[in-house]
């Protein structure tokens, strides 16, 4: 699934679900090594439990963040 991403740097979130489970995430453009870390940790993650963790982290004033755009896509998957 591709999820086009608003208002922080990475322009989309590539991702894959199986059975509930994160499978695999890779973010396109933003902050590789931490954009990389995130995606690693919640990989095997329930959807929801991942959802729970990432939801509403804000990056400076921009009112969301690559994580909480992760949640936005894994809500609406």
């Amino acid at each position: 699934m591709i999820f086009k991403t608003e208002g922080v740097c990475a322009q989309e979130i590539e991702f894959e679900v199986e059975n509930n489970i994160i499978k695999r995430v890779s973010f396109v453009n933003g902050c590789g090594g931490s954009l990389q870390a995130v995606g690693r940790l919640v990989e095997g993650l329930r959807v929801e439990d991942a959802v729970q963790k990432i939801k509403g982290i804000q990056c400076g004033t921009k009112g969301t963040s690559c994580p909480d755009q992760l949640a936005k896509a894994l809500s609406n998957f």
